[in-house]
């Protein structure tokens, strides 16, 4: 870099350009003036090589220059192109081949930290913060934000973990300017401040974009559209924030879709959730959460490979004391269209929820489960969404639909369909369907469980639907051959929004991060890495526990348990055949569709 002549000043002021001081402009080596047009320059400024040109559509190409633009304390790449800067950028630093035209005010603060530390509260609206942004928030970090609990000090403050302690992590982020990345593209946007670009981010519309970090990379580029507004929060490489949605103090993850008008505030949504029309408060969505509905409110919840009927909506206000009420919908849940669910309540895996419940049903342990609400009375129907059509299409499509590049995937996802977090609940199910039966009269017709009603000849197929999963699960285990050791380990296994792991291996590490043997998220991700690769050895020994403490005889040998399994898996096949014939008989689905779809069912 070098500085201006006299003869260069002399040129640049006749086209209409102007500086505070000329000799605090470092300009490269190859500058020539005719490369600006009415361009005023406040403070230091560093102007890379204009000399090339820039693709901004196939096929058409612009000289790289700067016109009609007021630049203070700016350093700048080579290759750009920046026109029509309505009011001014000021203390930033852009990288090469960046495209910035019809803006308004772009500018940085010394010392921001784009929305690294900024705190939240997820699932309870109303109690203390227990998420803290950062760029290396993933879905398995945040689930151990929350789940590892802070303690107090004597002064009744939170004394946050030390892995994530906001102070840490702003000091860790705090610059002295904004970055925008190589390649990222900006036109027609309002305002942006205190906010990092990406490289290859596309900010198009945008109204504004407020101490954020807006990621990005060449491989997983960021889209932020027509009148979006973002504050106080982070977008991952590969997410698109589109059609006015507006997000607040929040985390958009990996390849997420928010738009049409999406509201969020104080939210969390991870790899491949899409969320349209709606809105969202204190909602921790993991993976392939899905809403579509401008009547759908996601709010005090824990959401995963999870979808939102029409209308669908919770309640964290149970009565006077404040939004301090939260749920859960495990794995694979739906709720149908008008559903209303009164925290708190906490729904087990693959279940559907129909009504207005309103009876803060504990049903972790019944998986698969219709949760049918009728006035004050809330229905169970053990099992039954396991011989469904759209189970069976939900477990098959999600693996096809993570649409994040390879170089951006730090979510962890496990697809595994049964797995031993399942099979645990099918277990305890099947058993706590059995105790009610047994310890009821012979003639009972109406069994009560944790506020809810279940008929009998639902809790006799629920049992059979249970022993039913559970043979399935072994099948699995033996179609992927990781049934061939005797080891067995029986222990808990907890679902991290999409990885599943011992939970005894889990507990070990909020252990660590408490009492900070863990000092780095990078050595925190690699350790949830190697669980993650561990998943088949983990899940073959959960399966020989299985098959040693499942059957009536403990000495079942391995083979009647193929057996067994082979057997099961027809007999799923086959309800799932037969629900896909009668949705066929509604009247609803093409002759051709049919016998496509049945052929996919193997």
């Amino acid at each position: 870099m070098r500085e201006l002549t006299v003869h260069e000043i002399a040129q640049l002021e006749e086209r209409g350009c102007w500086s505070e001081d000329w000799s605090d402009i470092l300009v490269d080596e190859g500058f020539t003036p005719s490369q600006l047009s009415h361009v005023t320059l406040c403070g230091h400024v560093e102007i890379g090589s204009l000399s090339g040109s820039i693709e901004l559509e196939e096929g058409f190409r612009r000289r790289c220059c700067i016109t009609d633009a007021i630049l203070r304390d700016i350093i700048l790449g080579d290759d750009c192109l920046i026109e029509h800067v309505h009011g001014y950028l000021s203390n930033y630093q852009i990288g090469d081949r960046c495209f910035i035209s019809n803006v308004g005010i772009i500018s940085c603060q010394e010392g921001t930290t784009f929305a690294n530390g900024h705190t939240i509260s997820a699932l309870n609206e109303g109690g203390e913060p227990n998420i803290v942004l950062t760029e290396e928030l993933t879905a398995q970090v945040a689930w151990l934000m929350v789940n590892c609990p802070n303690q107090k000090k004597p002064d009744g403050e939170d004394n946050h973990c030390p892995l994530w302690n906001p102070e840490t992590i702003k000091n860790n982020y705090s610059s002295s300017r904004g970055i925008i990345g190589s390649g990222a593209r900006i036109a027609n946007t309002k305002e942006i401040t205190n906010t990092k670009i990406g490289e290859g981010c596309e900010v198009r519309g945008c109204s504004r974009l407020s101490n954020c970090s807006i990621l990005s990379t060449d491989e997983a580029g960021t889209l932020i559209g027509t009148d979006v507004i973002i504050e106080d929060s982070i977008v991952a490489a590969g997410a698109s924030v589109v059609d006015g949605a507006k997000v607040y103090s929040s985390f958009v993850g990996e390849s997420v879709h928010i738009g049409k008008g999406f509201s969020a505030e104080a939210s969390l949504f991870f790899a491949n959730s899409y969320m349209d029309n709606g809105e969202s408060c204190a909602a921790f969505c993991g993976p392939f959460s899905t809403s579509h509905h401008k009547s759908t409110l996601l709010i005090g919840g824990a959401f995963s490979f999870y979808n939102a009927g029409s209308g669908t909506n919770q309640s964290n206000h149970a009565y006077k004391m404040g939004p301090i009420h939260w749920g859960t919908l495990q794995r694979g849940s739906k709720t149908a269209s008008g559903s209303h669910i009164l925290w708190p309540a906490h729904i087990g895996s693959f279940s559907m929820v129909m009504g207005k419940v309103q009876t803060h049903p504990s049903l972790t342990n019944l998986p698969f489960s219709y949760v049918i609400a009728e006035g004050r009375d809330t229905w169970v129907v053990p099992g039954l969404n396991l011989r469904t059509v759209g189970t069976w299409r939900d477990i098959n499509k999600w693996p096809k639909r993570d649409i994040r590049p390879l170089s951006a995937r730090e979510d962890i996802l496990n697809f595994a369909f049964p797995n031993p977090y399942i099979i645990q609940s099918a277990l305890e199910g099947k058993t706590i369907l059995q105790q009610l039966q047994q310890q009821s009269p012979a003639n009972t017709e109406v069994f009560e469980y944790h506020g809810c009603k279940i008929k009998r000849r639902s809790l006799l197929a629920g049992i059979q639907y249970y022993d039913l999963v559970i043979k399935l699960f072994l099948h699995h285990c033996f179609e992927s051959n990781t049934c061939d050791t005797e080891e067995s380990n029986g222990g808990k296994w907890v679902d991290m929004m999409g990885m599943l792991a011992p939970k005894a291996e889990i507990d070990s590490i909020i252990k660590d991060i408490a009492n900070g043997s863990i000092t780095s998220f990078c050595e925190l991700k690699e350790i949830l890495r190697q669980i993650h690769k561990s998943y088949r050895h983990n899940e073959q020994r959960y399966a020989n526990h299985v098959m040693q403490t499942c059957g009536d005889n403990l000495f079942i040998d391995r083979d009647h348990w193929m057996r067994e399994a082979e057997e099961s898996h027809s007999i799923w096949l086959k309800m799932i055949r037969d629900d896909t014939e009668k949705e066929y008989q509604m009247g609803d689905v093409e002759p051709e569709q049919l016998r496509s779809f049945l052929e996919k069912i193997k």
